[in-house]
């Protein structure tokens, strides 16, 4: 680490960084991922404002390259004011396969480290050394060989904070960035944190922010230094969280990835769809992708979500716990298509968007698939799997159920 990005933290900079003692938790986060993707075919591009996202009118970011976001450009802006805010961005349509190959790639060095880990994100994961030190070395140790193995065989950087939590080693992967590693020590972590502006937790939003500075609270520290039972009433359940967060300390214990983990799948329409039919078309094509995502982690999922979001953007979600674990598409459609046509009865405006999410994963070997009493001998799995085996020898495209022939609408 540089002392110019040791110096974001705040503090005392002697102390950040010296000392690994009680600093086992990890998070790592891959540097703007799906540009760094992008830019390993082009490497023209590097060093120039990009962007990874859709062209049409409604498309939006995906990643931004560092360069440009010191235009202001940041993921899930939409994409015609990104190009007003950075004219000469290079825009790249997203490769989708592509991020999740390099994904796998990465993901398989950390499990070498540890099994103990909560991957939150395509690029994005939080790690539990604490059992590994005896065999690899310390937590800095284990980081620096960590991010060069990353670095050698995928040619992508990550970013890594070193702390006793997961919202301190969060924190201390932000300022970590680009390529880099901060560790903040255990004794040092009210003192990394305290000067940091309150905004920088994880859960701060705009009206939580309003909130805290009606009561003077515009720091870290400033809430760290206010009674826990204050907090609680003052803000409830969620103000008590944020307590214990400005004081380095987790909402609850570490949970490994089967627990958290989720695959998803989404679509941006180029106009607002009104039609139930077409609506039910693409609810298959989502639930084709997410059950194709979910079969070649070896998972099933036990419980279902549906992204609902209208032309106003007013965004509606609806879950649905499964009868039994499934990793076919036709399941999570049937199990999601009455909620579809119940929101599209309910609401009298035009979809923008709609998406699907697979939960609740749990090993495909352990949990199994109970097959029902009416199930053909050649069942709809054997089917699916079939489709598996094409798409990974001639890409995701080659082949498709008959019922998805019909032409998507576009993003």
């Amino acid at each position: 680490m540089s002392r110019k990005q040791l110096a974001r933290s705040g503090g005392d900079l002697s102390r950040l960084g010296t000392d690994d003692t009680g600093a086992t938790m990890l998070h790592l986060d891959m540097d703007s991922f799906f540009v760094s993707v992008e830019l390993l075919s082009r490497p023209h591009l590097v060093g120039r404002p990009v962007i990874v996202g859709g062209r049409s009118g409604r498309g939006v970011v995906v990643s931004a390259s560092y360069e440009a976001r010191e235009f202001g450009v940041h993921a899930a802006m939409p994409m015609s004011r990104a190009m007003n805010l950075c004219p000469v961005a290079e825009v790249i349509p997203p490769s989708h396969g592509l991020y999740s190959s390099y994904s796998r790639q990465v993901f398989d060095l950390v499990a070498e480290v540890t099994p103990d880990v909560r991957q939150v994100s395509v690029d994005e994961a939080y790690i539990d050394v604490s059992g590994a030190v005896r065999r690899l070395g310390s937590p800095v140790e284990i980081t620096r060989q960590l991010r060069a193995q990353i670095q050698e065989r995928t040619g992508l950087s990550a970013s890594v904070g070193i702390a006793v939590s997961r919202v301190v080693a969060k924190l201390a992967s932000t300022r970590a960035k680009p390529n880099g590693q901060l560790l903040v020590p255990a004794a040092a972590t009210q003192e990394f944190l305290d000067p940091m502006p309150i905004e920088a937790l994880p859960g701060v939003g705009e009206k939580t922010q309003e909130g805290f500075l009606r009561y003077g609270i515009r720091l870290i520290g400033d809430l760290a230094a206010v009674d826990e039972d204050w907090a609680a009433r003052v803000f409830g359940a969620h103000g008590h969280q944020l307590w214990r967060a400005a004081h380095g300390q987790d909402s609850s214990g570490f949970d490994h990835q089967a627990k958290e983990h989720s695959i998803s799948a989404e679509n941006t329409f180029g106009e607002d769809i009104w039609d139930v039919a077409v609506l039910e078309h693409e609810l298959l094509r989502l639930a084709d992708k997410v059950a194709y995502r979910v079969r070649a982690e070896g998972k099933v999922a036990t419980s279902l979500g549906l992204k609902y979001r209208l032309g106003d953007f007013t965004t509606l979600s609806r879950s649905v716990t499964l009868s039994a674990p499934t990793d076919l598409a036709r399941e999570m459609y049937e199990a999601l298509r009455p909620a579809l046509r119940k929101l599209r009865e309910q609401r009298s405006q035009g979809v923008r968007l709609l998406g699907v999410r697979a939960a609740g994963l749990s090993d495909f070997a352990v949990t199994g698939r109970q097959a029902t009493l009416d199930e053909p001998v050649h069942s709809g799995r054997e089917a699916e799997v079939a489709l598996d085996e094409v798409r990974r020898r001639f890409g995701s495209e080659a082949i498709s159920q008959a019922s998805l022939l019909r032409k998507r609408p576009e993003a």
